[in-house]
């Protein structure tokens, strides 16, 4: 098998690859699995929050500097 045929569907996208891992998966966590993706659902779910938190951070600060710039050429102008 070459490395080619390997990652055609990218590093875990192959059906075999996925259902590999949902094996491997159920052996470690077994009971627990459901509480374990639960958990990894919220961790994504924050970070997304997070991510946003900061697009809305350069955003503002992005706003702030082109008012600044924008009342300057005002004053310039006038």
């Amino acid at each position: 098998m070459t490395y080619g045929a390997l990652f055609a569907y990218g590093p875990f996208g192959s059906p075999v690859a996925l259902i590999v891992l949902g094996i491997i998966a159920i052996l470690l966590f077994g009971n627990r699995l459901p509480s374990v993706m639960r958990s990894l659902g919220r961790s994504v779910v924050e970070f997304k929050k997070g991510v946003a938190g900061l697009e809305d951070e350069i955003d503002d600060a992005v706003r702030s500097v082109d008012k600044e710039v924008k009342a300057k050429k005002e004053e310039s102008e006038a």
